[in-house]
């Protein structure tokens, strides 16, 4: 059998959004594509701090993570790279020009940083576990990297930040968006050097707008039933839910294992 390279995301794809627990089918698909010597890895957008612990609990040795700017192979953090500097400062200059509050990530963990409380003010406190450092002579400009940032500006008001298309970013949360990296395909190209794959021979599984940048023309592309209209209209293939057992019928159907 032609040996594949197989990128799952993790939420809504692996996992049911409502338990947040990997849907069993998909485990035992997971097994058998590795039983059949297929190369297996996750493609999420979460930050390693978050992504690794959810690897490790379901035996995942190599994964695209930091939305394909880090790179965990072979159970080690080989590479975690932080969004372009100057594009980050720039918008993070103008989103404070603007009067918004930003909260930005020096490094790969739940610590972000601020210079006033306007993000808590106008957002409220994020609904994951944050670490918040308010420091009235913050300035990213002193700082070394800059991995997320996250800016209090409601949906209606979007236009107002100018810059936003100059880096990655999702809005998760009403409240705010997220800046992060979004190449999650360039992630998969990097992969494939470490294990010597080629491009043509990778399958992605996706099922949301933050997987469009995953479904890469060079990649056989699986949207999930309960996916995003775009991504369907972008997939070679269209997978049942994936609590329907959606991934594990399709790598059937294909002959996968």
């Amino acid at each position: 059998m032609e040996k594949k390279y197989f990128f799952f995301d993790i939420d809504g794809t692996l996992t049911d959004r409502n338990t947040g627990q990997i849907v069993a089918s998909a485990k035992e698909a997971l097994d058998k594509l590795r039983a059949a010597g297929h190369f297996v890895s996750i493609a999420t957008g979460r930050a390693s701090y978050k992504a690794i612990p959810f690897a490790r609990k379901h035996d995942f040795e190599n994964m695209v993570c930091n939305g394909g700017h880090g790179i965990y192979f072979e159970g080690e953090m080989r590479e975690n790279r932080p969004m372009k500097r100057e594009r980050s400062l720039a918008l993070y200059r103008q989103a404070m020009s603007l009067g918004y509050g930003v909260l930005v990530a020096l490094d790969d963990s739940k610590k972000v940083y601020a210079s006033n409380f306007n993000f808590i003010e106008q957002a409220g406190i994020r609904k994951e576990p944050t670490t918040y450092i308010i420091d009235d002579q913050f300035d990213p400009v002193e700082a070394k990297s800059i991995y997320k940032m996250y800016v209090s500006i409601p949906e209606e008001e979007e236009a107002r930040l100018t810059l936003r298309d100059t880096l990655g970013y999702k809005r998760f949360e009403p409240e705010y968006l997220l800046f992060q990296p979004d190449a999650k395909n360039q992630g998969i190209l990097r992969m494939l050097e470490y294990v010597g794959g080629e491009p043509e021979d990778v399958v992605v599984f996706g099922d949301d707008i933050g997987d469009v940048n995953m479904f890469d023309d060079r990649f056989y592309r699986i949207a999930m039933g309960n996916g995003c209209e775009e991504l369907k209209a972008r997939a070679d293939y269209v997978a049942e839910r994936n609590v329907d057992d959606g991934i594990y019928k399709a790598c059937e159907a294909h002959g996968w294992f």
